[in-house]
């Protein structure tokens, strides 16, 4: 029978104590979800962003992605995951009041396209920094193309209680560990690679992209690992999210810098080297040809936000700053899960119960071991999450967990064990039971692949003989049909209709007010993010 191990246990028994005496708060999360906007045919919207939500270069919580068709829905910082919902929803009924006949698509992978040109590039008006913006996708899709930029996902945004740092810092001071330096950032970087040695668990139990439309492929050959299902879709027998695979973000480049999360100056200075190293085959594509910016930079990277990854460490910047500025000056504040398919099942893509359990699981990835990641595992780490994303649901599938070959429902109830304890730590700060529930609900499906997001996708389209499209275009316009009927909030109404105008101002105003040519904004952009900032520097 698999226990606890002892630092875990011990670690858990010695902060009950403070949680019982509310002296431990409560965590702070934050979503962002797209969403591709779609006509009522299932193809994705030639429109332009409607002018009607607002500025998507300014408005704080409705913007767009990579695509102008693709929204991106942002909500403020709550402690409760049923507020972050509850705003998340009233975003979706707000759109909803000038969409038209248009829909929000409910899926990762995209409705109907019609080739590269069909995925229309986000504008953000004349300013520098939104000609920045726009040129960066320019970017994208000289070296990636656009297509892959039309998948969706859900962001997790979580930060720890304030007061848990000199609890957890006291324990380790006990246990003869360094707590010298930035404390914080040096254990959010240790949840960071528990969270890459254990992120494939997320990926089975909430991937939902098993499929996809013929059109995604733009006529390029498929898979051996995808077969022809009706008349116009893609299906994997065992995939749970074909949009973490090599159909999705995914970049072959990338792979050379070997970012394992091992400390923060070695994280920053890999993506600075990557933004300031040349590469050929980007060189080749050019730079500013005829006048007209291609992308920003030939480097590696074009800017930070350019590197993919399952998981990030965050640090919300100042205006003179990039994102790797401020970790480096501030240290780590939040970190951001990417690795979330929206569950097309849900019209949020998500609900309470899967954020209860992300809650429960990055406490346990905060709490437990998590030693330095060499060359080699993180190697079989990569492998591990392939082989889920890939054949997440073949019962035969077996990962590499310390070495040795064990079955992924087997790791996985280990794993359960250790979150049990980690569940009822949180349910004493908060209060009643609601991560022991979120782990009653996600256990069968270890045991279950048919109960995950993937599985049900799966056998809807096998039963029922569908089509990708036509069957998530069926729950699109059930679920606009719902949002349509529902009340907003009535402050978050007045609130949105507000910030529409104010939006709209502000981009305005930044036009009006911009002096600089873009080649000199661009040039000093790039030599200010060279520069180092040293911890504490303000």
């Amino acid at each position: 029978m698999f226990t606890l191990s002892e630092q875990l246990a011990t670690v858990l028994s010695r902060l009950k104590g403070p949680a019982r005496k509310g002296l431990i708060g409560r965590l702070r999360r934050g979503i962002e979800k797209e969403g591709l906007r779609a006509d009522a045919s299932g193809m994705i919207a030639a429109t332009p962003h409607p002018r009607r939500l607002g500025s998507k270069l300014t408005h704080p919580y409705i913007t767009t992605d990579y695509s102008e068709a693709l929204l991106e829905y942002i909500t403020p910082v709550h402690c409760r995951p049923a507020d972050a919902l509850a705003f998340l929803g009233d975003l979706h009924r707000y759109s909803y009041r000038y969409l038209g006949e248009e829909l929000i698509w409910p899926a990762s992978m995209p409705s109907r396209l019609d080739g590269n040109d069909s995925v229309p590039i986000a504008d953000y008006g004349d300013s520098n920094v939104g000609t920045m913006k726009h040129v960066y996708r320019k970017g994208l899709d000289v070296r990636y193309g656009r297509i892959m930029q039309a998948i969706a996902g859900l962001h997790y945004n979580v930060s720890l209680p304030d007061n848990l740092w000199p609890l957890l810092k006291e324990l380790d001071r006990q246990a003869g560990r360094d707590t010298e330096g930035d404390y914080q950032s040096l254990r959010y970087f240790g949840l960071i690679r528990h969270f890459r040695r254990n992120s494939w668990l997320l990926m089975y139990l909430f991937g939902a992209s098993p499929a996809i439309d013929e059109s995604f492929l733009d006529g390029r050959p498929a898979s051996d690992k995808l077969h022809r299902h009706g008349r116009h879709t893609l299906l994997s027998d065992y995939a749970t999210t074909l949009r973490m695979s090599d159909l999705g973000y995914q970049n072959k480049v990338q792979e050379q810098l070997k970012i394992c999360f091992n400390s923060l100056s070695n994280y920053v200075g890999t993506l600075r080297h990557a933004i300031s190293t040349p590469w050929p085959a980007y060189q080749e594509k050019g730079v500013k040809v005829d006048g007209e910016w291609r992308q920003l930079n030939a480097n590696i990277l074009q800017i930070e936000n350019e590197y993919y990854s399952d998981i990030r460490p965050k640090r919300v910047a100042r205006h003179d700053e990039t994102p790797t500025q401020a970790l480096e000056a501030r240290g780590v504040e939040y970190i951001e899960v990417r690795c979330l398919d929206l569950n097309p099942f849900m019209a949020l893509g998500v609900d309470e119960t899967q954020m209860r359990f992300l809650d429960t699981f990055l406490m346990w990835c905060l709490l437990a071991e998590s030693p330095w990641i060499s060359d080699e595992e993180c190697d079989r780490l990569d492998d591990n999450r392939r082989l889920v994303v890939e054949r997440g649901r073949d019962p035969e599938l077996r990962l590499t967990i310390d070495g040795q070959p064990q079955r992924l429902s087997e790791r996985g109830h280990e794993i359960f064990s250790e979150l049990s304890g980690v569940a009822e730590l949180l349910d004493i700060i908060e209060g009643g039971d609601a991560h022991a529930q979120a782990l009653s609900a996600m256990k069968p499906r270890l045991d279950d692949p048919s109960l995950t997001p993937s599985g049900q996708l799966a056998a809807r389209l096998r039963d029922n003989d569908e089509d990708f499209v036509e069957a998530i275009l069926e729950l699109a316009r059930e679920q606009a049909e719902a949002w349509r009927a529902e009340p907003m909030d009535r402050a978050r109404d007045a609130l949105l209709e507000e910030l529409r105008e104010t939006s709209l101002q502000q981009q305005g105003d930044i036009e009006a007010a911009e002096v600089e040519s873009f080649d000199d904004f661009l040039a000093h952009y790039f030599a200010r993010a060279r520069e180092p900032r040293p911890i504490g520097e303000a």
